[in-house]
């Protein structure tokens, strides 16, 4: 019987015979082929956008409590121009205090922008007194002033604006 088996079974040999679906490379090829398709369409977690800053609220601000706002410990950097307010907090490391403009964080800074001068004397000394006026400026220097307030303008924030102590709006404030 042995025999007869034996010529029942073709002499084929082995390069002609087809080979099966579940060899082992097929198998690793397979599972290679579902891993990546897993890790090309699983879920993912929707993206998070970063927060942005604290929203600002506009107030009226005096020369003393403008004051603060000179970028010392970690306050933010406001300075006054024209009556208006600037949040120069993006530009800390021009107007923060170990910047060029230190001198006018936290303080009016239109005399000195309008004068190119950074000295403690374009500064108003009586912050209790009343704004200055720049009424002594000449032309030149209100150009100069106008260019900065533009500047200021298309680059940063208007967070208040600046009134004298005891002037109305100042009081109406509460400050």
């Amino acid at each position: 019987m042995a025999e007869h088996a034996e010529a029942n079974t073709p002499n084929v040999p082995p390069e002609t015979q087809a080979a099966s679906i579940a060899s082992p490379i097929n198998l690793v090829l397979l599972s290679l082929l579902i891993l990546i398709a897993y890790l090309r369409l699983r879920p993912r977690p929707p993206p998070t956008l970063p927060k942005g800053p604290a929203p600002t609220v506009f107030q009226i601000f005096t020369p003393p409590t403008l004051l603060p706002f000179n970028g010392k410990d970690n306050s933010p950097v406001y300075l006054a121009v024209r009556g208006q307010v600037f949040d120069v907090t993006p530009g800390k490391n021009f107007y923060g205090p170990s910047g060029p403009y230190a001198n006018f964080a936290g303080r009016d800074a239109s005399r000195g922008l309008a004068c190119g001068s950074f000295d403690e004397d374009m500064l108003t000394k009586n912050l209790e007194g009343p704004l200055d006026t720049l009424e002594d400026l000449g032309e030149e220097e209100l150009d100069t002033l106008n260019g900065w307030e533009e500047r200021f303008k298309e680059k940063y924030l208007v967070v208040g604006e600046l009134k004298a102590v005891g002037s109305e709006k100042a009081e109406k404030a509460g400050l």
